[in-house]
Parts: C-alpha cells; structure tokens; sequence
C-alpha cells in the first residue's frame, strides 16, 4: 500500500506540472519565485525524477543532473534573469548570437547579456522540457545561493576561493587545479572524483564545441544570479511566453511545409510511382548499413574484415565517404528548410541490386530489381512533433499524386524497466502516460528476428510526457503490475496515433505493415544506469544496427514489399 501511495503521488505530480506548466503558457509569463513558479517547483520536488539524483538534498548541489540539463540548455542559460519562449522569429539576418545545444536540436538566441530566447519548433513537448530543465536550475541555483553566506551574511571561505579561481582559471597549474577541484567539491557537497569528472566533461566540451561554460564559471553566475534576484525585484528570473507561441500550440506550423518539400524531392527524382517505406531512425545507421561495405571496398584493395557489427563500428568516422559513395548510388539527402528540424534521406534501392553488401546482410537482389522499393528515411522527431511529422506525410502522400506507403518502421532510443543499457524493446503497446489513450501494435517485428546475443523485450511501451518527468514509483508500478510494461519512450504513441487517425481517414492501407523496436539508452529506475550517468557509447552500435538490419532485410525480403 505504501508503494502504490507513492506511486500516486508520483502521478499527481507529473499531472500537476503539467496543468501549471500548460496555465503559464496561456497566462503569457511567469516568475520561478512567484506563486506558480513554486508550484511549479513542488510539483518537481514531489516527483523527484531519478534523473536529477539529489535534488531535494539541500547539504549537496546535483552534478550529474546539472551536466544532463547543460547538455540540453544554450551555453549562458545559467546566468539568464530573462528567459523568452516564442515561435519562429525572423532572426537570421539579426547580430543574435545562434545558439544550439549539445545533445538537442534546439535553436536559441542570446537576445543580450541578461536574455536569452528559445525558438520553440517542436511543441508542447520542447516546452515541457525546456521548463522541467529551468526549474531544475533554479533550484540548484537557491542552493548554490544558500552555500555562499554563512549564518552572519558574510562570504563562506568556499565561494571566496571560488571567486578567486574564475578570474585565473586558463592560467592554473595542474597542481593549482587539483586544489580548485577539491575546494569545490567541498562547497558543492560532492566528492573529490565527482567534481573532477563533470569539471573535466563540461571542459572538454567547452574547448571542443563550445557548447557551455566551465563548471567554475557555471556554479560562480549561477549563485551570483540567485543573489541579484534577491537585492532587486527587477533582476527576478522571468520565464516569457510570446503571443506566436500561444497561437502556435495545437497547430500544424512547420509539418505541411516540410511533407510538401519531401513529397516534391520524390516527384522530382521520379520516385512517386514507386513502393514507398517510412522509416523513423537516425541519420547514418540506414546508409552505413547499406553503403558502408560497399565504399570501404571502393577505396581498398582488400575486403574489410569482421563481422557486421564490428565493422560498422569501425566506420563511424568515415560517415563522409560512406555518403559521398552513397551518393552516387541512389542516395538522396533532403535538408530540412521548413523549422522544422527534421532531415530526411531517399534512398532508390533498385540503384542497389549490384551493390556489394556484408556478408552478414542478406538481401534478395532479385527483390530489388522486381520491386524497386524506396525507403524514407526521416531523424529522430521529439516528443508530441511526431504526431505531426507522421500526419502531415501521409495526407500529402495521399493528395495526388499519390505516393503508396507499404510500411512504417519506427526505430528510436527508450529506457528500459526490466534489463539494461543496449537491450532491445519490441513493443505490443502504446501506453500513453496519464490519458486513457493506449493503441494495440501489430508489430511485424519478434524476438526470433534477433539472435541471443542481446536480450530483447516484448510488451507494451509506456509514452511519457517527458524523460525528466518519471521518478521510479511510478514506473516501478507500470512495470510491475498488470501492466507488465517493458520500457517509456517520448514519440511512439504520438507516431502511433497519427498512424491510426491515417487509416481511419483512409490515407494507407490497415493492412500496412508496421514496425517499432527500441534499444535502450539507459534504465531510470536504477542509480547509476539513468541518462544522467552518460551517453552509451560503443554500447548502442550492436542493438541500433540490429534492428536497423532487420527492418532492411523485412523490407526487401517480403513478399508483400511491392
């Protein structure tokens, strides 16, 4: 019973989050230390996502939590009093430094030093996440504050060294460094290692990218911000929602630009006669696996060795002569221009049949030569955006000309709840978290397309308002009762329910095949195995080209391909 009451107050909290976060936006601007900004951040307090680790520890500042939202936030975020929410804006032609993030396709504008603007293409979901992340700083932030002053007012010793170090940090000694690191550990209540590891990531994407500034300076503008905004109303961090956005929310902006432009690459490349196959994925496991054999050949004089998935991660940093061989093969790439950030890549597989493929890539060429299928292969949507990509497709696909779509295949990352980082999801369902929406898959994908050599999944996904909205009671208890749910993910059942709204509305066939398999990028009811703890690594090659493989081979091997 006292499992189930935490799960439930874990489900009123994401509920309450997201129906403040929703009266915010239409309310136009908010304060996070106002009366709904605090809601907001007890609403967050309460879930307690095992993402942001210590959150609710006042004694310690959460590093590794810090380090995922950076990722995901414009370089300069920390130091903000004015943060703007909008639609496209013609910024382009604009002195506004462009900025993206690290691991988000997020574009973002430093207005001027105190305002930063976020360009909001991808809908409630990015809205959601951009809030969660905000809301997560600015309580690391009061913490921060909190540690700076002693019971007396006065500067505690650790931020005087810390003020120190800001103004010399390029210039320190190894030694000197050493010493910073371990003074800082001190002040943010963390360990010795723990301070040096996030030091030593965020400084190497500082130097590589740019993409944030050091820990030095993010934790010093962090408590300087908090202590601003309380010597003077006028420096409150103020979280701004314009009028375009508003209006945006629930339409489709940038979805029938960006169908018309990838149906009109079709028609001009004559394709649209031809058996088309969607395909939801990443922008190189499609071509690596395709044409990476092939050009590695062209340029050696002996067959590379290895198996499938060796190879494959030996290739990874020959991306450019695997496309530019492709290229030449029946390869189209189609950049997006619409906003919507979504790219896309054409591949005409009847240019393939002489291709030389992987020993380990079993193909029937005479398939390719008889059927001629096109495979449509389209990046990662995020969230609530791939309702849209996959409505607006296939009702421009169905306006004539018409193109006939024989298959969808939805390969993505999700957390796991049973197994563990590169295992793989087949799911049988789309739960989707905190609606009465749930869809059946008829997934043309099983366990015995895949050999034992990682462990695979099968049951129903639950779809999630956002990863850094899940805390473990909650999905402990999807997982655990009747439910049985295998793993969560952000775009399935919005990919899945435009997929049924299409065959209602007659725009593909219900006999389509569809395929969805995730590998898992993490498990986020385990310390240490959360996306927090670190991107994969070599651990995703073998399970993202696993099922990158099967959906290949499926799709030309089938006698239903035509």
């Amino acid at each position: 019973m006292e499992s189930f009451s935490r799960a439930h107050k874990g489900r009123l909290a994401i509920r309450a989050f997201k129906v403040i976060a929703d009266a915010m936006v239409i309310r136009g601007n908010y304060k996070p230390s106002g009366t709904s900004g605090q809601a907001l951040e007890m609403a967050l307090r309460d879930l307690s996502p095992e993402i942001y680790g210590t959150m609710n520890d006042p004694r310690s500042i959460e590093i590794k939590g810090l380090e995922y939202i950076l990722d995901r936030l414009p370089r300069g975020i920390e130091e903000c009093t004015r943060i703007v929410l909008t639609a496209h804006e013609a910024f382009e032609n604009t002195s506004f430094e462009k900025i993206q993030p690290n691991k988000r396709r997020r574009l973002s504008y430093r207005v001027s030093e105190n305002e930063m603007c976020f360009v909001i293409t991808t809908g409630l979901s990015e809205i959601y996440d951009v809030l969660t992340h905000i809301t997560f700083l600015n309580i690391e932030a009061g913490k921060i504050f909190h540690h700076m002053k002693d019971s007396g007012g006065d500067y505690t010793s650790g931020w005087k060294d810390l003020e120190r170090i800001i103004s010399r940090e390029d210039t320190l000694t190894d030694r000197q460094l050493d010493q910073a690191i371990w003074n800082l550990s001190i002040f943010l209540g963390r360990t010795y290692q723990e301070t040096k590891d996030t030091y030593a990531y965020l400084d190497e994407n500082r130097k590589s990218c740019g993409c944030n500034n050091s820990l030095f300076q993010i934790i010093y503008r962090m408590g300087k911000r908090v202590e601003r905004e309380n010597a003077c109303r006028d420096d409150e961090l103020l979280i701004y929602f314009t009028p375009s956005l508003q209006s945006m929310i629930g339409h489709h902006r940038y979805g029938p630009q960006w169908a018309w432009n990838v149906k009109n690459k079709l028609c001009e490349i004559g394709l649209k006669n031809r058996p088309l196959h969607i395909i939801s994925a990443n922008m190189h496991s499609v071509v690596n696996l395709l044409y990476g054999y092939a050009a590695a050949c062209a340029n050696s004089q002996e067959k590379p060795d290895g198996d499938l998935y060796r190879f494959l991660q030996n290739s990874r940093d020959k991306g450019e002569m695997i496309k530019a061989y492709a290229v030449a093969n029946g390869f189209h790439d189609v950049p997006d221009t619409s906003g919507m950030l979504i790219h896309a890549q054409i591949i005409d597989m009847a240019q393939l049949d002489q291709l030389m493929f992987h020993p380990d890539l079993h193909l029937e060429r005479q398939n390719l030569k008889s059927t001629k299928p096109v495979l449509l292969v389209i990046d990662y949507a995020f969230g609530t955006q791939a309702y849209e990509v996959m409505d607006e497709i296939l009702s421009q696909f169905h306006q004539k000309p018409g193109i006939q779509v024989c298959s969808i295949s939805i390969m993505g990352k999700a957390g796991i709840l049973p197994g563990g980082k590169g295992d793989i999801m087949l799911p049988t369902a789309h739960v989707m978290e905190g609606t009465p929406h749930n869809y059946l898959v008829q997934n043309d994908m099983e366990k015995t397309d895949f050999d034992d050599s990682v462990d695979v999944y099968v049951g129903p996904i639950v779809t999630v308002l956002g990863t850094s909205l899940q805390n473990r009671d909650v999905l402990e208890k999807f997982q655990t009762t009747s439910w049985k749910a295998i793993g969560l993910e952000m775009e399935g059942g919005h990919y899945h329910r435009a997929i049924s709204a299409a065959i209602i509305r007659g725009h593909i066939s219900p006999d389509i095949k569809l395929r969805y398999a995730y590998y898992a990028s993490d498990n986020p009811i385990l310390s240490g195995q959360t996306l927090a703890s670190g991107s994969m690594g070599d651990e995703g090659i073998k399970p993202t080209y696993m099922i990158t493989k099967v959906i290949v081979e499926k799709i030309v091997n089938s006698s239903n391909s035509q």
